[in-house]
């Protein structure tokens, strides 16, 4: 990233600053696309919400938006401009669930072409779409020399602090790729859900730090763990096979 730097050991370490290739900066662009969606698709959903609560009702089902919920909502007897608002919400969301489905299918096929998303999805946590956003966010792992550039890269390395002679670690950096960062604290979430290996370690960090601590604990370790299997050309040694094989599936082929 041209013009950023990142602390690493105490000093300052700039990642390779080489103009990405086509393939890749489309990559990027893609997932990046797909994460706009998303968000806008949240913010309207939160509309709804707000136009049930403030009209005092409450929905029997756990998600609005399920096709039972839907039903209700078009139903709901209402004044004529949540009425009108309410239905071009709907109309909105219903769009940008078509977009996502798009979206999402153009991610299968550019990640079902890729070694490194194959390698990836190997990891707990990480999903199709998880995996190819990693992928264009680190580019070549060759431009990382050791994990330790990666992890500080991304932000999720501890700051460094002196006074006097010693020296002492602070909050992470959150310098770098955001979105590998954000991507790195998702996945983290759910491997402590489903990975033995990931949740012991969390339980043992979250007794002394806390959960956000832990869960970002986690998140620094399966980023030294990508930054291995990338550069061992290997899958991760702790997958679960049937997770894992159901993944490799949703790929197009």
């Amino acid at each position: 990233m041209p013009g950023s730097s990142h602390t690493y050991s105490g000093a300052t370490w700039w990642p390779s600053a080489s103009v990405p290739p086509r393939e890749l900066r489309e990559i990027r662009a893609l997932v990046r696309h797909r994460a706009s969606l998303v968000r806008a698709r949240t913010t309207v959903k939160n509309r709804v919400h707000a136009i049930v609560d403030q009209n005092g009702l409450r929905c029997e089902y756990s998600d609005l938006f399920g096709k039972r919920s839907l039903e209700w909502l078009r139903g709901l007897e209402l004044g004529a401009l949540d009425r009108l608002m309410l239905d071009n919400h709907l109309g909105h969301v219903e769009s940008l669930n078509r977009q996502v489905d798009e979206t999402d299918e153009m991610i299968r096929g550019r990640a079902s072409v890729d070694e490194d998303v194959r390698l990836l999805l190997s990891l707990t946590g990480v999903d199709v779409y998880t995996a190819l956003l990693i992928r264009s966010e680190i580019g070549g792992i060759s431009r990382f020399p050791d994990y330790k550039r990666l992890v500080s890269w991304a932000g999720l390395a501890p700051s460094l602090h002196q006074s006097g002679s010693v020296e002492y670690s602070g909050r992470i950096t959150k310098q770098g790729s955001k979105m590998l960062r954000w991507a790195m604290v998702e996945s983290a979430r759910v491997a402590v859900r489903h990975d033995e290996r990931m949740k012991v370690f969390y339980k043992r960090v979250k007794r002394r730090r806390g959960d956000g601590k832990a869960v970002v604990a986690v998140a620094c370790k399966m980023l030294k763990i990508i930054w291995f299997m990338l550069t061992r050309r290997e899958a991760y040694q702790s997958r679960n096979e049937g997770r894992y094989g159901v993944k490799l599936k949703s790929l197009r082929t």
